[in-house]
């Protein structure tokens, strides 16, 4: 009925709101952890090549991106951490003991950097894959709001036709009553004229 239809398209513009607020919170998480993870490749693309081919340029650049990158990175053992860190707060002061140690260091940030791009492609992924279901809910729903619109739509006019037809049928009862208490009247009037007639023929 009419009660229902406007049920099911509360119930569906409910949906759609209560799944817009977590595809949003959704959304915001992934772009902050692309975002880290961007950063954070780009500093292992900068700094693995310059170690790899001129220490003394290396040495000549910043590392707060890159220690970051190190501290944020997931899947590294904490000796390897803490390696990579110690030879990057040591840079700088002596270039003593770089060379022997650059080869152990370029691998575990090349192992950082394959972790973090196969992290981010994974969280690209499910970020796509989240949208597209979301996007199915909301076509979803708002059929369901379409349909249910239209029979709210055509239940609405049949009940003003109802209205309509009542509003007649209830004229047309007044216009019977009235010309049967009319028919009813001169009904008795007959009568008594035809009492009176036998009163002055008897």
């Amino acid at each position: 009925d009419l009660a229902d239809a406007k049920e099911s398209r509360e119930s569906a513009n409910k949906a759609i709101e209560d799944a817009t607020r977590q595809r949003n919170k959704e959304n915001a998480a992934f772009e902050s952890t692309s975002s880290d993870l961007k950063t954070n490749i780009a500093a292992l693309d900068k700094a693995i090549p310059a170690i790899e081919n001129n220490m003394e340029a290396f040495m000549q650049t910043g590392t707060s991106a890159l220690l970051q990158a190190v501290k944020s990175a997931r899947d590294v053992s904490e000796y390897d951490r803490t390696t990579v860190q110690s030879f990057l707060q040591a840079k700088g002061q002596s270039t003593e003991g770089y060379t022997p140690q650059s080869g152990e260091i370029v691998g575990i940030l090349k192992q950082m950097q394959d972790t973090m791009k196969a992290d981010l492609k994974e969280a690209t992924t499910k970020e796509a894959e989240a949208l597209s279901d979301f996007n199915e809910l909301v076509a979803s729903q708002n059929k369901a709001i379409q349909a249910a619109t239209d029979s709210i739509e055509e239940k609405t006019e049949q009940s003003g036709q109802l209205a309509v037809q009542i509003v007649q049928l209830k004229n047309e009862k007044s216009d019977v009553e009235e010309q049967l208490e009319a028919d009813t009247g001169y009904s008795e009037q007959l009568g008594k004229d035809c009492q009176q007639q036998t009163k002055d023929y008897a």
